[in-house]
């Protein structure tokens, strides 16, 4: 099942978990770059909008392509706007992060890590540099949340989860930590 080909990907296409032992292998793995000139960018369009499809079909904020089993260094988000007009989309490939030295924690969940959310130490500003999905460069600079999900993202295309840097996760109904700094 692992990996999927750029033409087996569908709205209905599922959500990879940790609570699978091979999908959570496939998660820890660095993605490849995606190389314009040998993919074909129609394709590479049409998953771009599924993955958009998959992500508000999970109720999620961002979704990366190894979370439905493609190998590409390719990721989707969206942030709610600030007072209430349309929120702001974003689809990032072959992503590069510069992290400002200013941190600051902010709880995270993920789509492949289900019920669970931690307490995360992150850049507060990042500059990202990529491409969009007809291969012309971009850059975004970008504060709290949006700074937050972008570090997120990119962290599973290098196959780091949130879960492998926060000080403390919680479940839903647990009134304690599961895992804090003092046991990690």
């Amino acid at each position: 099942m692992i990996p999927l080909k750029l033409e087996d990907i569908t709205p209905k296409s599922e959500i990879l978990t940790v609570d699978d032992k091979k999908q959570a292998d496939f998660l820890h793995r660095k993605t490849e770059l995606i190389d314009f000139g040998k993919i074909n960018l129609a394709e590479l369009q049409r998953v771009g909008k599924i993955m958009r499809a998959i992500m508000k079909r999970a109720h999620g904020i961002g979704l990366s392509a190894n979370q439905i089993g493609l190998n590409l260094r390719l990721f989707v988000a969206e942030v709610p706007s600030e007072g209430g007009g349309r929120p702001k989309f974003y689809t990032v490939v072959n992503p590069v992060l510069r992290l400002d030295q200013e941190t600051k924690d902010l709880e995270e969940g993920c789509l492949s890590v289900i019920g669970s959310t931690g307490l995360v130490t992150r850049a507060a500003k990042v500059t990202l540099t990529g491409f969009d999905l007809k291969g012309k460069p971009l850059r975004v600079k970008a504060w709290g949340l949006l700074a937050h999900i972008f570090q997120h993202e990119v962290d599973h295309l290098h196959g780091t989860l949130f879960v492998d840097k926060a000080k403390k996760i919680y479940l839903p109904t647990a009134e304690e930590p599961l895992i804090s700094e003092d046991t990690v």
